[in-house]
């Protein structure tokens, strides 16, 4: 197994390299490098940026107007972007949807969606969890009930990640109530303008509206709209939540946020002392060998095998490692880490590691939680 990047890997990453520092704004990289949220129009632009690069579909095949990389070429496009000060790619269209749609969408549903996702002239959110279905997703109440050509949609979603900013939202729906939990899911694609669609923010513990509750009361949608088989939802879920989970991972922002850390360490002394300069060593240590993990799992790609528990591996020691940077930035600047900026306290590099720290709790969550994801490494690996 070579682990070594090409000379053509090295020649792209130098390609990308170029392109970012050329076309990031530096507004934008301030914000990220400082843990700054970003707005819905600075996401936007970065990514009609990348457009016009014919970069929009990272990840896609040619066939979809992707650039055709690689997954090798992926994840030093990843980094190299992270490295940068370059916004996270909202996963929710490019990353989730979209491949759900290359894989069982109708020709139809690939040729209306996939471009306007690609220019981010529409923006998507997830419609999975409920409030008594998060990790068991296959818990999902909310109905959808076959009228002619439509269906009728009554229930509500929770955490909806920047719903407030979507055109279209991607749900799992039951249809059949009387089948066995997994059997009767249905995946639907709903206009957020339908009647009927309500979206409330749920305002978290350091005032910024990110998630949001969404109340479907309703909501006719069309038959043409259900992606793949009636029914058979959950197996498309699977397959959207096997792309989430590598995507959580972050190695390359990790090492964004490392660097970040170091430096607020260094500004505050904390690294000459032993015991704080110990912690950062060993998450340094953890992030170098989930990086040799990734870069397995993308060597047996190139030999096609599909990845075993290492999926898993990756979300697990990925969120543990991005919350415990956090973590550690925290404590290198102790009371002056506030979750809510106030004039006058503290350095500037201080002002949003509250507010970051508290976020990222949720990255242990989501995607399947943690948990989850040991149980499934343990009936992978043990057979238990």
């Amino acid at each position: 197994m070579d682990l070594s990047f090409s000379p053509e890997e090295n020649t792209f990453r130098e390609e990308v390299r170029r392109f970012v520092a050329e076309k990031l704004p530096d507004a934008i990289r301030h914000k990220v490098m400082n843990g700054v949220h970003l707005s819905r129009e600075e996401h936007v632009q970065w990514q009609r940026a990348l457009h016009g690069r014919g970069w929009g579909g990272v990840g896609w095949p040619r066939e979809f107007g992707g650039p055709g990389w690689t997954p090798t070429e992926q994840y030093i496009f990843e980094e190299e972007c992270a490295a940068a000060g370059a916004p996270r790619l909202i996963s929710f269209g490019l990353k989730m949807i979209a491949p759900v749609l290359m894989a069982f969408g109708s020709p139809a549903q690939q040729q209306r969606f996939l471009p306007k996702i690609m220019s981010a002239e529409e923006w998507w959110c997830q419609g999975y969890s409920e409030p008594g279905a998060g990790s068991d997703l296959a818990s999902v109440k909310t109905r959808a009930i076959r009228e002619g050509d439509h269906y009728v949609v009554n229930g509500q979603k929770t955490w909806t990640t920047l719903g407030q900013y979507a055109d279209w939202i991607f749900c799992l729906v039951r249809t059949d109530p009387e089948a066995k939990k997994q059997s009767g899911i249905s995946f639907l694609l709903i206009d957020m303008k339908s009647p009927g669609v309500t979206v409330r923010p749920i305002i978290t513990l350091d005032g910024a509206h990110e998630v949001n509750e969404v109340w479907l009361e309703d909501v006719r949608v069309p038959l043409e709209n259900r992606v793949g088989e009636e029914n058979k939802g959950w197996t498309y879920a699977k397959f959207l939540l096997g792309h989430e989970r590598t995507n959580i991972a972050g190695i390359g922002i990790a090492k964004r946020e490392l660097a970040r850390l170091k430096r607020i360490a260094a500004a505050e002394g904390r690294l000459d002392q032993p015991l704080f300069a110990a912690k950062v060593a060993q998450v340094e240590i953890d992030l170098m060998a989930l990086e040799i993990t990734n870069l397995r799992v993308l060597s047996a790609e190139r030999e096609h095998k599909a990845p075993g528990p290492e999926a898993s591996i990756l979300k697990i020691k990925g969120t543990e490692i991005q919350q415990t940077i956090s973590e550690l930035m925290m404590q290198a600047v102790g009371a002056c880490a506030l979750p809510f900026k106030q004039a006058g306290v503290g350095p500037d590099y201080a002002a949003n590691l509250g507010t970051g720290y508290c976020n990222l709790r949720k990255l242990s969550i989501f995607g399947g939680s943690n948990e989850i994801q040991k149980n499934i490494i343990s009936q992978m690996i043990m057979g238990l």
